[in-house]
């Protein structure tokens, strides 16, 4: 009983100076603001997909619906030709913090891929999660609607991709921020179904079984080392604000080996925003990326 009580103790402490850790580095690392921006996203436009556009676009199976996703092709797009894809979630919406940090879920609202392919080279989708309510069906500002939605949604406008931009389905990046960094490995490696679509995972933010006190089904650390599991070696990219000492204990404590890069972002903001800006980790994320989708 001592023992097991002065272990428990220990973790409460642990757990209190990791937390005051943390709210140190957010008051004493800089803001973004202070920061060059580098690259500034395309807003979104309706019409036709074209290159160096942002557009939006209902997959096939929901244009009676009011759910939708972003698709930017490359500057350098040219059609017969292959190109490998940045397939990005959003984190939550109704999401704003006291540095002026604001998330709003929407699909529109994220800048991890344009920062990441420079506009060039990569098609670029950002994903809804779909929401089911009453019979309709619309992009869900928080977590992650239906889940069985959301994982249709996202395998057939992989396949639309495919058929007319010329996506190279052996080159598939899932990526996010927040909601959405949870979601690499929530959504990304949810079944064997749609595991097996990822060649690598970006994640900014935040990372499946990390906490258990997210309000959603399969939240626990037993099912979230069991989505883990279907990993398989596949690199990930694993950052975060202030630091990522929280997630690499995590996944010591798991016991799987991975392909895992983590990088700490030397601002306190909970933004994606850093990606575009004038950095030396976000060079290092595009070098990153360029290494593992080759």
């Amino acid at each position: 009983m001592k023992s097991a009580f002065r272990i428990m103790f220990l973790l409460v402490v642990f757990g209190l100076l990791f937390e005051i850790t943390n709210q140190t580095f957010a008051q004493t690392n800089p803001d973004l603001s202070t920061v060059k921006t580098q690259f500034t996203v395309p807003k979104m436009i309706l019409g036709e997909p074209r290159a160096g556009l942002r557009v939006k676009q209902t997959t096939k199976g929901w244009e009676n619906t009011d759910v939708y996703h972003v698709i930017y092709l490359p500057k350098n797009w040219k059609p017969n030709k292959k190109y490998p894809v940045i397939i990005e979630y959003a984190g939550n919406g109704y999401y704003k913090n006291k540095f002026g940090d604001v998330s709003n879920g929407s699909v529109e609202g994220s800048s991890l891929g344009y920062g990441l392919s420079k506009g060039k080279d990569f098609i670029w989708v950002c994903m809804p999660f779909v929401e089911v309510k009453n019979g309709k069906k619309k992009n869900a500002v928080t977590w992650w609607g239906d889940i069985e939605e959301s994982k249709k949604y996202v395998l057939a406008t992989i396949h639309l991709l495919e058929e007319s931009f010329g996506a190279d389905k052996n080159r598939i990046l899932i990526a996010g921020f927040s909601r959405g960094a949870i979601a690499c490995n929530y959504l990304g490696l949810f079944d064997d179904e749609i595991a097996p679509v990822w060649k690598a995972f970006f994640s900014h933010s935040h990372y499946d079984g990390v906490s258990e006190n997210w309000p959603y089904p399969f939240v626990n650390r037993a099912s979230a080392l069991m989505r883990l599991n279907r990993l398989n070696g596949r690199p990930q990219w694993i950052s975060q604000e202030n630091n990522t000492t929280n997630i690499i204990t995590y996944l010591e404590d798991t016991g799987i080996a991975g392909d895992f890069t983590f990088c700490s972002i030397p601002f306190r903001n909970h933004s994606d925003e850093w990606i575009l800006k004038k950095t030396p980790e976000a060079d290092s994320a595009r070098n990153w990326l360029r290494k593992v989708m080759k």
